[in-house]
């Protein structure tokens, strides 16, 4: 972490350390300060700068006997972390307006590091660089994260300070890979896969054989089509309809369109005599999300993440001369669904070099949707889609590197439980905190955006769930501030390209919770029952705003058996009034879709928070 044209946090004790031979003395300075530390016995040694306002540029040395390291262009301002899955690993050169925002980005006062990706069962011991500080150039923004650096620049602005930023993020990713084993531990329900990754660091082929009796066992307990024999070779299929050998299900199959659950395919093969004696591989390219496969009968694999590839290594025996069976099982969690790569990818490969391709005749029949299925499995060590092992490759290897801060853009891999991201989200505040020894690590969510359907009727929505934990969650915790997201995303594309103003709204709530802005996206203070209808509340003297119409939309009544429906609502000063409710309604949602609808707005554009809250 520590380079020439890095930044270093300011107004902070500030972390230094590095090797030296045991027991050597090691004196560390950055302008006039200097302090002195001792290598312990493995030679690693650890000094504490003291606390420096905003400056620079400053030489950073450190010096042992006759030994000395120097490093130049050295500012200390303020470092933000940004992290999360595609949205916040999304470039600079992507966005709209693309080719003139990366023709500006000149400042060599906004310092970019770029993590690797790494996925790691444990922590190494080794230390190297993880990325390298660079001045802001086109050359080194473009790949750069989009909303990070647009975060960044605005704080540049509205600061005046240096500014460094760490980008470490990985597509798809779920918020379980970036926490650390302690704290998986802590929060627990997950002891065998934790067991099965201890095992796998140890020895893959041990932890794959753990991790394959667990899967099978799930797969047992969980899904019908397994208990049914849907595996078998001997198995009458012939009333199951044909899948094509590619694409996702949800956009070639119309019954499938936005089925969330397993889904079980197979196909045949005829081999000869002389194919079957010979060693084979089964390839089937990537399978959205997690698979079980069988030949014959004979389970040969199974594992777990959308874009991962599938190659699995046929027993010797499990081939024969003739009628040959394929089949997998498919979970799917959200969104695509099946084995949606190339059909030219699906085909046994023999030790000889010849294929036999399996690009056609496949058929498949639903076994469950994914509400009725418990404990989703998930291959721990798979990166982006396992445990741990992103805090071990990307967060890790960080140190205690001194923050000001950490913006998290992370919850799409997540939307089918937003009851666990309850526990996940916070439990992620208190583990980054501790790993960078910050307790005041302020902690900046960009809640979920706009993308799905849109909604004509009220509905329950995973994404709006998951909105709501983010919600509560930034509301519990004084040092997190939440930016919406709700009207920039693109209902028709997973990935807006609208990432300025994602930059702008983080960059207005680190300025809020530094005290130098009070501008937020209204929330409700209190839900009420008056005489002429339910009050909504937002804090005295808010500025709110309609677009596009006189009354608020998109605000719901809801009774104790959960039937919503839409409602009128008025707006009054600094509430919103919902004159139609009954004696039996027991709370109000806003915006509670997929892709909602919403023109309630508070000051600079910031549209209010969608929310669910009881009525009192």
């Amino acid at each position: 972490m520590f380079q020439d044209h890095a930044v270093l946090q300011r107004d902070r004790p500030v972390a230094v350390w590095g090797r030296a031979p045991g027991g050597a003395e090691v004196t560390v300075s950055l302008g006039q300060a200097q302090v002195q530390a001792v290598a312990d016995a493995t030679g690693v040694w650890r000094a504490h700068l003291p606390p420096t306002p905003a400056g620079g540029p400053y030489v950073l040395t450190a010096r042992s006997g006759g030994s000395t390291q120097t490093l130049s262009d050295i500012m200390v301002g303020d470092v933000w972390l940004c992290s999360g899955q595609s949205n916040m690993e999304y470039p600079l050169r992507q966005v709209t307006n693309a080719e003139t925002e990366v023709a500006n980005a000149h400042d060599e006062g906004l310092r970019l590091f770029l993590v690797g990706r790494s996925s790691l069962p444990q922590p190494s011991p080794a230390t190297g660089p993880v990325g390298q500080w660079r001045l802001t150039t086109p050359a080194t923004a473009r790949d750069f994260s989009a909303a990070c650096y647009f975060m960044g620049r605005d704080l540049r602005q509205a600061q005046g300070v240096p500014v460094g930023l760490i980008a470490a993020s990985w597509g798809g990713s779920i918020i379980e890979d970036w926490l650390s084993r302690k704290t998986l531990t802590d929060l627990g329900g997950a002891e065998d896969a934790l067991e099965a990754l201890s095992a796998y660091a140890r020895s893959p082929e041990e932890g794959e054989a753990m991790w394959r009796d667990f899967t099978l066992a799930w797969w047992n307990d969980n899904d019908p089509g397994s208990r049914q024999g849907w595996n078998r070779e001997r198995f009458d299929d012939r009333d199951w309809a044909p899948i094509p050998a590619e694409g996702a299900w949800e956009t070639t199959v119309p019954a499938l369109l936005a089925f969330d659950g397993v889904v079980w395919m197979r196909n045949t093969v005829q081999l000869t005599a002389a194919q079957a004696r010979q060693a084979a591989t089964l390839e089937l390219g990537p399978v959205d999300d997690v698979d079980t496969t069988w030949i014959n009968g004979r389970n040969i694999g199974g594992q777990q993440g959308w874009d991962t590839p599938r190659t699995y290594t046929i027993p010797a025996g499990a081939l024969k001369a003739g009628r040959n069976v394929v089949a997998l099982g498919v979970l799917d969690t959200n969104g695509g669904g099946g084995a949606w790569g190339p059909a030219s990818g699906k085909r046994i490969v023999f030790a000889d070099g010849s294929t036999v391709s399996l690009g056609d005749g496949w058929r498949y029949k639903v076994s469950a949707q994914v509400a009725a299925l418990r404990s989703l499995p998930r291959t721990p060590w798979i990166g982006g889609s396992g445990l741990t092992t992103l805090y071990n490759g990307m967060i890790a290897p960080l140190g205690a590197y001194g923050l000001k801060g950490a913006a998290w853009y992370q919850g799409e891999s997540n939307a089918g439980d937003a009851a666990g991201y309850s526990r996940l989200l916070p439990a992620l505040f208190a583990d980054w905190r501790a790993r960078f020894e910050n307790p005041d690590l302020q902690m900046l969510v960009v809640q979920l955006a706009n993308y799905g359907p849109a909604a004509t009727q009220p509905a329950d929505s995973l994404w709006a769930a998951l909105r709501e934990s983010q919600r509560l969650a930034v509301a519990a915790d004084p040092h997190a501030g939440l930016a919406l997201a709700i009207d920039i995303g693109d209902r028709y594309d997973i990935h807006p390209t609208n990432k300025q103003e994602v930059g702008r709204r983080l960059a207005l709530e680190a300025l809020r919770l530094a005290g130098q802005s009070t501008v937020a996206s209204p929330q409700p203070v209190a839900v009420e029952r008056g005489a002429d209808g339910v009050h909504v509340r937002y804090a005295a003297g808010t500025a709110l705003t309609l677009y596009g119409f006189h009354r608020p939309v998109g605000f719901e009544l809801c009774d104790a058996d959960g039937a919503c429906r839409f409602v009128d609502a008025t707006l009054a000063g600094d509430q919103v009034i919902l004159p139609a409710a009954r004696p039996s309604d027991v709370k109000v949602r806003l915006c509670w879709a997929d892709s909602p609808i919403c023109n309630l707005y508070g000051p600079q554009n910031l549209p209010a928070t969608p929310f669910e809250a009881p009525i009192v």
